[in-house]
């Protein structure tokens, strides 16, 4: 099954709005790409996330989105960071975001211009979350669509979030809320009443 269909099928269940390749044109997603290029070699040069005048740019860039950048050198991750909720036009926040993945990220330090020739970029574009409700974490988990959902979890302080294309490496639901709860700071086995989960749809640029 296609990504684009797996969430117009999800959407047709939950009311997630999902964000499909359907919304951008190829030119568009090239755009986003050299411009998380750019932003990243403006930095380099100046220590400093390019300044984009977002209505240079083709409408669908200029609306509202929330992304995440990943940085990849010979495959592994150098970085990642991104924002969950949409606050600034989509070419910016890909701007601003290429710029912290490159410099910004705590777990790697910052990336040179030799390791810049072989980084692969990558985009998620995000729809905006909606809560799941639950009674417990088997009714949470049957809920889980892998493949499909990005989540967000949140309790007292703690938070975490996995992007749809986690699943890729933790396709059991089980494993992938677990996993998920280890990087919000929580037990693996953690569980309470008042725990946050959100989820939302992505879609990958390239």
């Amino acid at each position: 099954m296609s990504e684009d269909r797996k969430v117009d099928e999800a959407k047709a269940k939950d009311g997630v709005v999902p964000v499909t390749r359907d919304c951008y044109s190829n030119p568009e997603r090239d755009l986003l790409i050299t411009v998380a290029q750019e932003s990243i070699r403006f930095g380099l040069d100046s220590g400093r996330p390019l300044r984009v005048d977002s209505g240079l740019y083709p409408v669908a860039l200029q609306a509202q989105r929330a992304t995440f950048v990943t940085l990849l050198r010979q495959g592994d991750l150098r970085g990642c960071i991104g924002t969950l909720e949409a606050r600034r036009p989509l070419v910016v926040d890909v701007a601003e975001n290429a710029f912290a993945a490159a410099f910004r990220d705590p777990r790697f330090p910052p990336l040179t211009a030799a390791e810049f020739a072989g980084v692969e970029i990558h985009l998620s574009i995000l729809s905006p979350a909606t809560p799941l409700h639950f009674v417990s974490e088997d009714d949470l988990l049957g809920q889980l669509r892998p493949g499909v959902d990005g989540l967000i979890l949140t309790w007292h302080g703690h938070r975490g979030t996995f992007l749809p294309s986690v699943w890729e490496s933790l396709p059991v639901p089980r494993d992938f809320l677990d996993h998920l709860k280890m990087k919000a700071g929580l037990p693996a086995d953690f569980w309470s009443e008042d725990l946050c989960v959100e989820r939302y749809t992505a879609i990958g640029v390239p």
